[in-house]
């Protein structure tokens, strides 16, 4: 016990025991500077002087931009960039699928297929199936007159139809009778209508066009984009008079009739309507 006490008086009195720290003029040694110390205070003004700058230096990287340097921080505007890309990559990602499905839709108007279980969507399926050659319908009185109003004021026998929530005016691409209607039992989506060779095909409705190209079974083909997923379909033409991305008006003349393709039974109009990839009777919508 007493070697303890006489160790811990040792060190009380090395860390208590008075400096003096002078500062002299090496020429005349004159004393510029002097101050009195101790251990115990040099090591409390170190410890306290090592907090200071480790405070110090945690504001200096976590307030200014110096932290960029540091491994494993990243700056706000890299963050900011970060989560802009991955809002565009998602939106990129969406639009390529919807991109996917508007053409599925497309390859399904050009070659003529539409699986069952597209086609029994309720809304659709309905005006599709609407065939006044399968139902025989009874017009009611009122029907009658609004029919024969239209038909003396409009020679074209202009009908406006809801399909979307948007209301399409629609007008006949060319005028005849018809070799063959919409059947979508014999996967027959369209209306074939007899007309001359080289009569002008008109668009049905505004649009913009989407497709044009010539293929062995359709002959030249011109696909019109309406907006709201709806799109008509012309085919068999002996000569196309747009190109893909122009903007059509209603009854412009896109085409030239003619009975190009293997498909083709003589001179006439292969006409379909399509809306978000579900075949429409175009006779529904039309007189030709």
């Amino acid at each position: 016990m007493g070697l303890k006490k006489i160790n811990k008086k040792k060190l009380q009195t090395k860390l208590l025991h008075k400096y003096r720290l002078v500062v002299l003029n090496e020429d005349t040694f004159e004393e510029r500077f002097a101050v009195k110390l101790t251990r115990l205070n040099v090591f409390s003004l170190s410890s306290l002087a090592a907090i200071i700058l480790i405070i110090l230096t945690t504001l200096l990287i976590v307030l200014t931009p110096l932290r960029e340097y540091i491994p494993g921080y990243s700056s706000a505007a890299l963050q900011k960039q970060a989560l802009n890309l991955s809002y565009k990559t998602d939106s990129l990602i969406k639009a390529i699928n919807m991109n996917d499905l508007y053409i599925k839709s497309i390859k399904s108007a050009l070659s003529g297929e539409v699986s069952s279980v597209v086609i029994n969507k309720d809304s659709i399926f309905k005006a599709a199936q609407a065939d006044t050659d399968v139902f025989e319908l009874i017009p009611s009185a009122a029907d009658s007159i609004l029919r024969e109003k239209v038909s003396r004021e409009d020679k074209y026998n202009l009908f406006k139809t809801a399909i979307s929530s948007k209301d399409f005016v629609f007008f006949p691409p060319v005028n005849g009778p018809l070799s063959a209607g919409f059947d979508s039992k014999v996967k027959h989506y369209a209306v074939d209508i007899v007309t001359p060779i080289n009569t002008p095909v008109k668009s049905t409705s505004d649009g913009r066009v989407i497709f044009t190209s010539w293929t062995s079974e359709a002959g030249y083909v011109i696909i019109i984009d309406h907006g709201d997923e709806l799109i008509s379909v012309y085919k068999h033409n002996s000569s196309l008079t747009k190109s893909q991305g122009e903007i059509v008006k209603s009854r412009e003349v896109i085409a030239i009739s003619g009975g190009s393709g293997e498909l083709s039974t003589g001179p006439h109009l292969h006409f379909e309507l399509w809306s978000n990839g579900v075949p429409l009777n175009p006779a529904n919508f039309m007189d030709f």
